[in-house]
């Protein structure tokens, strides 16, 4: 899969505070993503679930508003990342929250049934904290927000390598 990037120009980190629902089974990678929000200093309120199916929970639930943005790692318990997606892409309620996928996996077969689950983008987990930072802000800018609102023109893959471009 060619790694390519949408528009590099730099634009505004959003002012307001972003309503974010993290679903991943790790501690520490949820840990991880929490100080990475933090030290990139991106307005945010964040909500963590373990699991798939907690996320469809949380999602569904009349109690909670709606989250600006998932991120979702692929391989998790009781209802993975792809399942759940394709579950809140089926529902015209949930279906326009863009969904970002944030795995390890670089597997072809992975990105594409992610992306034709309806993925709004795939992310690679970055291997060092300062990368993990450069990345939520480039998802966070205005410019990214205003893009992960309709399909991606061609499948791209977010990653260090392309994080700086």
């Amino acid at each position: 899969m060619k790694e390519d990037t949408p528009s590099n120009e730099e634009t505004k980190i959003p002012d307001e505070p972003v309503k974010i629902l993290l679903a991943e089974d790790d501690k520490d990678d949820q840990e991880l993503f929490q100080e990475a929000l933090d030290k990139s200093e991106i307005p945010s309120e964040l909500t963590v679930v373990d699991n798939g199916k907690d996320l469809i929970d949380t999602l569904k639930d009349p109690n909670e508003p709606n989250p600006d943005i998932i991120f979702m790692d692929i391989n998790m318990p009781e209802k993975n990342g792809k399942e759940a997606l394709a579950e809140i892409k089926a529902d015209d309620t949930l279906k326009d929250i863009p969904a970002i996928i944030l795995s390890t996996s670089k597997n072809e077969k992975d990105i594409n049934e992610t992306y034709e689950a309806g993925a709004n983008l795939y992310v690679h987990k970055p291997s060092t904290f300062e990368s993990f930072i450069l990345l939520l802000k480039k998802v966070f800018s205005l410019k990214w927000a205003g893009a992960l609102l309709k399909p991606l023109k061609k499948r791209f893959v977010l990653s260090e390598k392309n994080i700086q471009e």
